[in-house]
């Protein structure tokens, strides 16, 4: 049986890092929703253990640049069956 290796996110993130740089491109940038989609499964976890939308909001701008609102978190969470629906 074989089966895929993953890696961390930072690893990810530093490859596509430098080859968006060896191609002469900007660093990739998010607009809220999309940012809010990939955080889904965080903010789902974080609700279930009795986290606020507030809360999940301060610790994202305590630890990045990253200017989000309660509001948006609650407009633009991505739920389990949209996260996982079969793309085609």
């Amino acid at each position: 049986m074989e089966y895929s290796k993953s890696y961390p996110l930072q690893e990810a993130i530093h490859a596509q890092n430098a080859l968006r740089e060896l191609g002469g491109l900007a660093p990739e940038s998010f607009p809220v929703e999309a940012f809010v989609g990939m955080i889904s499964d965080e903010i789902e976890h974080l609700r279930k253990l009795g986290h606020r939308d507030e809360e999940i909001a301060e610790v994202i701008a305590r630890n990045s640049k990253i200017e989000i609102t309660a509001a948006q978190i609650a407009e633009n969470y991505a739920s389990p069956e949209e996260r996982h629906a079969p793309r085609g």
